[in-house]
C-alpha cells in the first residue's frame, strides 16, 4: 500500500528485482488529487521510493534518512525531484535495476534512468548500494524520444551489452510495406558498451499484431531463459461513453476527471505480453495477459494493471509445491489518498502454453540443435490427459527408438520433468544434430522445454 503523505493516488512505474536473499523495489511516489472538480498532481514534488524484503510477498519501507519531506527525513524516498550533481532531474519516471556486468565498476554496481526535467532526454544514473545516486554523465544521454512514460535499460548477458527501451510517438509512415499511424505511443530501442553512448536506434516491430498504444514497455532478459527478452506493455484504450463506461466502479469520480481531460475519465488500461530474441523484432499476444479482472473499486481505469518491471521468483505457500514467478501490477489509482501493488503469481515458464482438449493436437517443431543429454518438459495434463514425444530427422521420419510408441506417456503437472523413450532418456548419441520434435497432446498444456546436461 502506498499510503505515506509523501506517497499517493498516482503510485506507480515499479521496479522489483532479486539481490542476493533480498528483493528491492523501486517507485514513483505521485498523488492525483481532486481539486474544485480538477485533477490537481502538485500536493507534493515526484519521489523516487525504495522498499525492500525477504520474500517478496511482505514489504518494509526503510526510513533512509536523505531527503525532507514536510521537515522531516523519516521516509523511504531514495531520489528527489530537483537538482542531483548539477542535472534537474524528474524522479517520477525511475528504471532501476542490478547492473549484472562483470566489468560494472563498484560505484556503479546499481544504475538507473530517470528524465530530464530542464532538458530533454533521459538521465543515466550510478550507485555503490542502490540508496545513494550520482549521476554518470552531464547530460541527458539518450534525448530522440517522448519519455513521459517508464523509460528503461538492462545488461543483456547474452548479448553481452546494455539495451534501452523507452518511450516514442510515431510520426506514421504510408509504406505499404510498413505502414504505421501517426501518433501512436510506441517503443524505440538502442544498444551500448558503456551505458553512456548509444547506438543502433530502431523502433519495435510486432508479427500479427495491431497498432495499438502501449504505455510502458518492461522488456528485461527472463532469468530462467536470459537469451529471451520477456516485455509486459501496458495496452492504452479509450473506449468512449457508453452505458458499460458508466457502469464501471467509481462512475462519479470517473465524470469528475473527465472535466480536466476526458481521457483520464474514459482510458482503460490492462497488461500484455511480449518476447524477443533479438530485442527489436517482438512476438506480441494480443489477448491481454492481465485484464483488469472482477469489477471493483480501484479498478478498471487508465494507470490500472501497469505491470511492475520485472517478474522474480519466489517460494510457493503451498507446502512441496515448486517455486513460483511473482508478478505486481498497480491499481486503485486517481481515488483517495494512496495506490496500491498487487501480487499474482504463476507457475515457472508459465507465460503461454501448447494446448490441447481431451480429442487430442499435436504439434512438429521447426529444426532444433541441442548440447544437453536429456529433453525436460513443464507441462500439466488431466488424470487422463498425456503427453508423448516422437524425435524426427530432417526426412521427418522418426528416429528408431524414439517413436510415438516409444514414448513412455507423460502425465501430471510439473516444471521439470525427463521425457523417457523404450532405449531410456539419455540423448547424448545425438548432441549437436538438427533434428524435429513431435509432440501429442491430450486434455494437456505444455509450457516449456529443455535440454539440460
Amino acid at each position: 500500500m502506498h499510503d505515506a503523505p509523501w506517497e499517493g493516488s498516482g503510485s506507480g512505474y515499479h521496479s522489483v528485482f532479486q539481490d542476493g536473499g533480498r528483493y528491492r523495489m523501486y517507485y514513483k511516489a505521485w498523488h492525483l488529487g481532486m481539486v474544485d472538480g480538477k485533477v490537481r498532481t502538485d500536493a507534493h514534488p515526484l519521489y523516487c521510493c525504495y522498499a525492500e524484503s525477504e520474500d517478496g510477498k511482505r514489504w518494509r519501507k526503510p526510513e533512509l534518512g536523505l531527503h525532507a519531506f514536510r521537515g522531516s527525513t523519516a521516509n523511504n524516498i531514495v531520489i528527489a525531484s530537483g537538482r542531483l550533481g548539477g542535472l534537474d532531474i524528474d524522479a517520477g519516471h525511475p528504471a532501476v535495476f542490478l547492473d549484472e556486468n562483470p566489468a560494472a565498476p563498484a560505484e556503479a554496481r546499481y544504475k538507473a534512468f530517470v528524465r530530464a526535467t530542464t532538458a530533454k532526454g533521459l538521465i543515466a544514473l550510478q550507485s555503490p548500494d542502490g540508496i545513494r545516486w550520482t549521476p554518470m554523465s552531464d547530460r541527458p544521454v539518450i534525448t530522440d524520444g517522448a519519455f513521459d512514460s517508464q523509460n528503461l535499460a538492462f545488461w543483456d548477458p547474452v548479448r553481452r551489452e546494455y539495451r534501452a527501451y523507452w518511450r516514442f510517438f510515431t510520426a506514421g509512415t504510408t509504406d505499404p510495406g510498413n505502414w504505421k499511424p501517426a501518433g501512436f505511443r510506441a517503443i524505440r530501442t538502442a544498444r551500448s558498451a558503456d551505458f553512456l553512448h548509444w547506438t543502433d536506434i530502431a523502433d519495435l516491430h510486432y508479427q500479427d499484431s495491431p497498432a495499438e498504444h502501449l504505455y510502458t514497455n518492461q522488456v528485461k532478459p527472463y532469468t530462467r531463459a536470459p537469451h529471451i527478452l520477456l516485455g509486459f506493455p501496458a495496452r492504452y484504450v479509450e473506449r468512449g461513453w457508453n452505458p458499460s463506461m458508466q457502469a464501471l466502479p467509481e462512475a462519479e469520480h470517473r465524470r469528475q476527471r473527465s472535466a480536466t481531460s476526458n481521457r483520464y475519465g474514459m482510458a482503460l488500461t490492462e497488461g500484455l505480453l511480449m518476447a524477443s530474441r533479438d530485442g527489436v523484432q517482438f512476438k506480441r499476444w494480443n489477448e491481454a495477459f492481465l485484464r483488469p479482472g472482477m469489477e471493483r473499486p480501484g479498478t478498471w481505469h487508465y494507470g490500472h494493471q501497469y505491470i511492475a518491471w520485472h517478474v522474480v521468483e519466489t517460494r510457493s505457500d503451498t507446502p512441496g509445491a515448486p517455486d513460483e514467478l511473482s508478478l505486481y501490477a498497480s491499481e486503485s489509482y486517481w481515488t483517495g489518498d494512496s495506490s496500491e501493488l498487487r501480487r499474482y503469481t504463476l507457475r515457472l515458464d508459465g507465460f503461454v502454453s501448447i494446448h490441447a482438449p481431451f480429442a487430442g493436437g499435436e504439434l512438429v517443431t521447426r529444426p532444433v540443435t541441442f548440447s544437453g543429454r536429456r529433453l525436460e518438459l513443464n507441462f500439466a495434463t488431466s488424470a487422463a490427459g498425456e503427453i508423448r514425444v516422437e524425435l524426427r530427422d530432417m526426412d521427418d521420419k522418426p528416429l528408431p527408438g524414439y517413436a510415438l510408441d516409444d514414448c513412455q506417456p507423460l502425465f501430471g503437472d510439473t516444471v521439470a520433468r525427463t521425457v523417457v523413450w523404450k532405449p531410456g532418456s539419455d540423448l547424448s548419441a545425438l548432441v549437436g544434430k538438427p533434428l524435429r520434435l513431435r509432440f501429442t497432446l491430450r486434455d494437456a498444456d505444455l509450457y516449456a522445454l529443455r535440454f539440460p546436461d
